[in-house]
């Protein structure tokens, strides 16, 4: 009992000592003095910054996508596709693993409402299709840019 409350102390006080004493207990197999209720914690919260980080890259990637196609400035247009070529890059990153690429699927109808809400806001442009225009391996794809569609 005395272990399990140092550990957590320890855990509020000196969170690296914390992961490198964890960390060192799951090594030696040492199951019975693991603060289990902080590593549950820390390992629910890997996961879901996981799925933040795609969140947010997929929203900044359609969002761009979505003004390079139908508010294409010419100051603009080398800016957005260095941009969408760095969000695609890194959620290429997070798509490799099964569970994130099958979470984007998930949320894309629902990431894609944020992104052309948010384009709209930026361009002041009404046009923006109600569903996402772009299949996932156009999303992926660090080669595809969309056509411009003149107004």
């Amino acid at each position: 009992m005395i272990s399990k409350l140092i550990t957590q102390t320890l855990y509020e006080q000196d969170y690296p000592q914390w992961i490198e004493t964890t960390l060192s207990q799951l090594q030696q197999r040492d199951l019975e003095h693991l603060d289990w209720e902080h590593l549950i914690e820390e390992i629910s919260e890997l996961g879901n910054e996981q799925k933040h980080k795609l969140e947010s890259y997929l929203l900044q990637l359609l969002k761009h996508l979505l003004l390079y196609q139908h508010w294409s400035l010419p100051d603009c247009k080398n800016d957005w596709e260095m941009e969408i070529d760095n969000f695609r890059v890194e959620l290429r990153k997070l798509t490799k693993s099964k569970n994130l690429y099958n979470y984007m699927l998930k949320v894309l109808d629902e990431v894609y409402n944020d992104a052309a809400r948010q384009a709209k806001k930026k361009s002041g442009l009404n046009c923006f299709p109600s569903n996402c225009p772009y299949t996932v391996e156009q999303i992926l794809d660090v080669d595809y840019l969309p056509q411009f569609t003149y107004l």
